[in-house]
């Protein structure tokens, strides 16, 4: 699958059209950044229904400021719109597969469950 470049117009209906999103917030003059663009490109074509997708924080500086990036390149995973991972740095091939399994396997009910328990705690707090 190739990897989507996100912008503040497609973001939601990406997160929100697909079971699980894997987004790299990278930038153009970031080594780290273009080191990892491999590995990512690689994974993409790997994980069969996962959407793999980029935000370039130079052009998207309201997406980076909505999600609290403050390092480069930061990693973070939706599943079923809830953010599963969210990690800054470069992951090894073998490290990325390994989230995304695990993102896989996750109970998506009891995380729901999870969610909802929480916020029904934080009201009445």
């Amino acid at each position: 699958m190739a990897v989507q470049e996100l912008t503040q117009e497609n973001f939601e209906s990406t997160v929100t059209g697909n079971d699980i999103v894997v987004v790299d917030f990278w930038a153009p003059w970031c080594a780290p950044c273009r080191a990892f663009a491999p590995t990512f490109e690689a994974a993409s074509e790997q994980h069969e229904g996962v959407a793999f997708a980029k935000v370039n924080t130079e052009e998207q500086q309201s997406l980076a400021a909505a999600f609290q990036i403050r390092s480069i390149p930061t990693l973070m995973i939706f599943r079923e719109q809830v953010i599963i991972f969210s990690q800054p740095g470069m992951l090894s091939a073998g490290q990325l597969d390994d989230v995304i399994g695990k993102v896989k396997a996750l109970d998506m009910a009891q995380v729901h469950e999870d969610i909802r328990r929480q916020q029904e705690g934080a009201a009445g707090a």
